[in-house]
């Protein structure tokens, strides 16, 4: 089933976050106030409305109740982002995560509520989108243009089962290269060990192949 994800303000971060989520089956909600923007992502993405995020009424309008998560990207709109974080909480949004310019405003958006910051100099649209829309990506860390290191649990149908068996190379062309169980981080992997369902693995694949395993 794919997560239904809503972003607020679509300058550069938020477009590049839209459009990821799309591409990885999401459905997305964008919401901005420039009418032009709106037109110019509506083809890309579920819903685009223009809406004022300034307005507790004009959010609470937006039916916000079922979404799996909102990103408030506005990032130097105080105001704004306050706003869309609190009643985004309120309509009961099970996961907020909003950009901040600077830590004291990083710091503002926790005290209301938001779950997770994010911050523009750090993070790109591409990388929190691939994580947001994935059930068992962590962290995406690149490497360079080609190559990328995921964090992330096994899939259900590869717990109890080990490495010689699912053989990851061949079918996603991916390498573990570590496996962190509950006592340790292991680099010299057992392949013959079954995963466990709480294993944390970092592999290393081309970005490419990343839609295979979300």
């Amino acid at each position: 089933m794919s997560k239904s994800i809503a972003v607020f303000g679509i300058g550069r971060f938020g477009r590049s976050l839209a459009l990821t989520l799309s591409e990885a089956g999401a459905d997305v909600m964008v919401v901005d106030g420039d009418e032009n923007v709106i037109e110019k992502i509506a083809d890309k993405v579920t819903y685009a409305i223009k809406a004022d995020l300034k307005s507790d009424e004009a959010i609470q309008a937006l039916g916000l109740e079922d979404m799996d998560a909102v990103v408030v990207s506005m990032g130097s709109d105080l105001k704004a982002s306050i706003m869309s974080v609190m009643v985004s909480k309120e309509m009961g949004v099970p996961f907020v995560m909003a950009k901040a310019a600077d830590e004291r405003m990083g710091a503002i958006l926790t005290k209301v509520g938001a779950d997770k910051i994010i911050y523009p100099e750090e993070e790109t649209g591409e990388r929190v989108g691939r994580v947001l829309a994935s059930d068992t990506f962590s962290e995406l860390f690149d490497i360079d243009d080609n190559l990328c290191i995921i964090e992330m649990h096994p899939k259900k149908d590869w717990v109890g089962k080990n490495l010689i068996e699912l053989n990851l190379r061949g079918k996603f062309n991916m390498n573990v290269i570590a496996i962190k169980d509950a006592d340790k981080m292991q680099s010299s992997i057992d392949p013959k060990k079954p995963l466990g369902k709480e294993d944390t693995l970092y592999v290393i694949l081309d970005k490419k192949d990343i839609k295979n395993i979300q």
